[in-house]
């Protein structure tokens, strides 16, 4: 066989196992499924091996949905020298009249797919960066556990007629207000010392996350990125690490609206000959992010102003930076007022602020220069 041919496999993954089929490079050639092999690094490395003298000298491209079991097999494909795709299920082409599946099934279809380049693959984070998304989604994590506690005290003061007179609350003096409740039966009593505990216990986990996270964010790589984008209203240390963390390297969309495409902040089109009609946004992509640019963009509301907490946000960055961010300022915060004088919806409103800001946010990071990452000190999260 020739040194440079390719061979193309396919894994439809689980927990515990892995289907297995491949197929040759020449025309004609049809997919065989290989079997079943346990999903471990052993078995995987092992399973190269045998392709690799099957198959001398021939280069192998391997793809797998991404899902639950993250991306070890691709750091770990990719680590023995072969390319491997990581596809989202929901861009992997489906007959409408398919009513039979099988991992058998599933993993032909996707080496037939990728042979014929029918499959577009998703972007793999680097260990490290994908070890700071871990840590800021357990912080959004926390925080919401933080408030359904909390609701679930006042829902319970509620039942009782108990009520506040202060107007902050979970300020200091609300929470030794709630120290000396005291509810009419024994076991309500018992059930609000637990939910203030709860409460209590949350509060400090969340803290601890929170000294983490800034920790960690100050020796990241893309520490600089997140910096620059805080020069822009509406996004501060906690939004900037969320959306730099679930976007990843900004530089690989060459153009503002495949980023605002793969936000799923642009509108969804269903246009036939003359008709044109556009409905509601795609929301596909990453939602996390698409969220936290919401979040933001609720700001835009009031006139565009240097606050000083934007202007310390902004020192020691560039002046570039700096005239990008007033300029989306001063740009967004006018179509607010335009959209709002014609009588836009408020939600239409901050989805198009949204998506504007992802504009200005690309070109901010263009701005900015990271250092490639050395494969050598690569982290390895691979388990053995």
């Amino acid at each position: 066989m020739n040194k440079h041919s390719i061979i193309f496999l396919a894994l439809d993954t689980h927990k515990e196992f892995n289907e297995v089929a491949y197929c040759e490079e020449q025309r004609g050639a049809q997919p065989v499924h290989y079997g079943r092999i346990p999903s471990s690094k052993v078995s995987m490395k092992k399973l190269i091996r045998q392709f690799e003298s099957k198959y001398p000298g021939a280069t192998l491209h391997v793809v797998y949905e991404a899902g639950p079991c993250g991306y070890w097999i691709y750091r770990l494909i990719t680590s023995l020298g072969h390319c491997c795709y990581v596809v989202a299920p929901s861009l992997i082409p489906k007959k409408p009249g398919e009513r039979i599946k099988t991992d058998r099934r599933d993993a032909l279809k996707l080496v037939k797919l990728l042979k014929s380049e029918d499959l577009t693959p998703i972007y793999v984070p680097e260990p490290e960066d994908e070890a700071v998304r871990d840590l800021s989604r357990a912080r959004e994590a926390a925080m919401k556990d933080l408030k359904e506690a909390k609701y679930q005290l006042k829902a319970l003061l509620l039942r009782n007629n108990i009520r506040y007179a202060g107007s902050a609350n979970w300020s200091k003096k609300h929470l030794r207000w709630l120290t000396e409740l005291i509810l009419p039966h024994p076991a309500q009593h018992i059930v609000l010392q637990e939910q203030l505990q709860t409460i209590e216990e949350r509060i400090r986990r969340l803290e601890r996350l929170d000294n983490e996270l800034t920790h960690h964010v100050f020796q990241w790589r893309y520490y600089p990125v997140v910096k620059a984008i805080q020069a822009m209203r509406g996004v501060r240390l906690l939004v900037a690490v969320g959306v730099v963390a679930e976007l990843g390297d900004l530089h690989r969309f060459d153009h503002p609206r495949k980023l605002m495409a793969y936000l799923g902040l642009v509108p969804s089109e269903h246009s036939s000959g003359g008709k044109r009609h556009l409905g509601a946004i795609t929301k596909c992509g990453n939602g996390r992010a698409r969220r936290l640019l919401i979040e933001g963009a609720h700001s835009y509301r009031y006139p565009a102003n240097i606050s000083t907490d934007i202007q310390l946000r902004q020192e020691g960055l560039p002046k570039d930076i700096v005239d990008i961010a007033w300029k989306a300022q001063l740009r967004l915060c006018k179509r607010y007022q335009r959209m709002n004088k014609k009588g836009k919806h408020y939600n239409l409103i901050i989805t198009a602020i949204a998506r504007e800001m992802a504009a200005y946010i690309w070109a901010i990071a263009k701005e900015v220069v990271l250092t490639p990452v050395n494969p050598k000190l690569r982290l390895s999260r691979v388990p053995a």
